[in-house]
């Protein structure tokens, strides 16, 4: 009896096994693979001073204090 149920443990995980190698196998489309946000449109590459501009920026605005308070957690 527990031989019995090795085997079709065993059968079932490398069924379940090669199941999952076939979808793995399949190359990720375009889709799959971009990330793209709102901001990506047409948008141009940013310089290390403009991002640095732009973190400035939002601390004197006081963003980073706000995002810093609601990503806090409870």
């Amino acid at each position: 009896m527990k031989i019995s149920i090795i085997a079709l443990t065993f059968a079932t995980f490398t069924a379940s096994g090669a199941a999952l190698a076939t979808e793995s196998a399949t190359p990720p489309t375009a889709a799959q693979t971009e990330q793209s946000g709102p901001n990506d449109v047409g948008a141009s590459p940013k310089t290390r001073a403009d991002v640095r501009h732009e973190l400035v920026q939002a601390q004197q605005d006081g963003q980073l204090g706000s995002l810093r308070t609601l990503y806090r957690g409870s």
